[in-house]
């Protein structure tokens, strides 16, 4: 059974949220994690231009300090996106994170877009999956020498939710390793929900959209991304025959064992501003639950488990799956647990909690 360190958002004079991050590092062992003169990849998302529910980087300069404290040398980091946005190259990716707080001055170590330029800087990582073989990891958390995964805890309309695996998961494939793990669910149109708006047209990072009457779409060109899925407001856009959001989320986990393989890693979650969708939106809808707390484990499947758990807890009901109707979260903690990345039962050990 894994430990899970929380701590919920009540504070008092003496004990502050970043007063309370200090706390969990220290009880979770970071410094079983990092080590001196070693390269520490915090790897977190920037948050798309527009979406105001990212992780503020208050947080992430405590965390980096804490780092820095210990000897070893971290760097902010995340890989560039598949779909056509704010962060699908370098340039534009710290761009937006510098628009988003995130910079030299205000975090105290430098942004490195983990798969270079264009999004081509990878390493191959060899597991033995059952969907994965060779993972196509980006570079620079490749071959960093540990791992500090900070996550926004929110919902997702692909798979259910986005936490821990799905950071560290999706978040660690270059661009074409992002289009492994989207490539089955190639989209199809449904043409009586299609009012030939053209977002999908519009926002299509290939070109594969033409919008006249209706969309359509060129196989031949599309990669399966899923961008024209996110940017249909009417439902017009849907995942094809050819993959489901369970083998996404199965995918996901995959390329989670390959990013941290040989790796010790360390993983902090926020349950705060729990958006029902994922964070490469350009905007945010309203949170789901009140903020909760911050969980942090060393192992991600626990980890995201309690997420889950204490938003549930809170409700009494499951926000993620009425969000999104048909989706499970299940399968990418079941699968995450198959292949030996994690656990979901786990104790919670609580620090520093004040008030309910």
């Amino acid at each position: 059974m894994s430990k899970v360190f929380f701590t919920n958002m009540e504070t008092t004079p003496e004990m502050g949220l970043l007063k309370k991050v200090e706390a969990l590092l220290k009880r979770a062992g970071l410094e079983d994690v990092v080590q001196k003169d070693k390269l520490v990849a915090i790897k977190l998302h920037f948050g798309e231009y527009g979406n105001l529910a990212y992780i503020r980087p208050n947080y992430l300069r405590v965390i980096a300090d804490q780092i820095k404290k210990l000897g070893a040398v971290p760097f902010l980091t995340d890989a560039n996106t598949l779909y056509k946005g704010s962060r699908s190259n370098a340039v534009d990716h710290i761009t937006t994170a510098s628009l988003n707080g995130f910079t030299m001055e205000s975090v105290g170590v430098p942004v490195v877009i983990a798969d270079g330029l264009r999004g081509s800087d990878e390493i191959d990582v060899e597991i033995e999956g059952d969907y994965i073989k060779k993972a196509k990891i980006a570079s620079a958390i490749a071959l960093a020498d540990s791992l500090v995964v900070v996550s926004h805890f929110k919902g997702h309309e692909q798979t259910g939710f986005g936490g821990a695996l799905k950071n560290i998961g999706m978040g660690s494939a270059s661009r074409a390793g992002k289009m492994e793990q989207h490539s089955e669910s190639k989209p199809v149109v449904r043409e009586k929900n299609c009012v030939a708006c053209g977002m999908c047209e519009k926002n299509c990072p290939t070109g594969a959209i033409t919008v006249d009457r209706v969309a359509r779409i060129d196989y031949e060109v599309c990669i399966g991304c899923g961008q024209c899925i996110a940017m249909c407001n009417y439902g017009a856009m849907s995942a094809g025959a050819g993959g489901t959001p369970e083998s996404l989320s199965k995918k996901i986990a995959e390329y989670a064992l390959a990013a941290s393989k040989g790796k010790n890693a360390l993983y902090i979650s926020f349950i705060n501003n729990v958006s029902p969708d994922c964070d490469c939106w350009h905007i945010n809808r309203p949170p789901v639950v009140e903020d909760i707390g911050i969980v942090v484990g060393r192992d991600p499947v626990a980890v995201d488990k309690a997420c889950i758990d204490l938003v549930i807890g809170r409700l009494g009901y499951d926000p993620f799956e009425r969000a999104h109707p048909g989706i499970s979260w299940r399968h990418q903690l079941e699968h995450a647990e198959k292949i030996g990345l994690g656990e979901r039962s786990y104790k919670l050990e609580k620090v520093a909690c004040f008030g309910r």
